[in-house]
């Protein structure tokens, strides 16, 4: 869950920047970064899905014209 990673790592870096300790804010940086990634990812993959069904349903289309 990439929404849950980046609130955690936002929170992790807020309370590293409060408490002065660099390697909480270091952590609560990746964190937030590897949730950023995943939704990224996951944004490619449902583009690339709708992308496959397009290209099935044109093919399908294609075919049936063309018997």
């Amino acid at each position: 869950m990439g929404w849950l990673d980046k609130l955690m790592g936002r929170s992790k870096e807020t309370v590293g920047t409060a408490t002065d300790s660099p390697a909480m804010r270091e952590e609560g940086r990746h964190q937030e970064a590897a949730g950023q990634a995943e939704d990224r990812a996951s944004a490619a993959e449902d583009h690339a899905q709708a992308e496959r069904e397009r290209a099935a349903k044109e093919s399908a289309e294609a075919d049936r014209l063309n018997p």
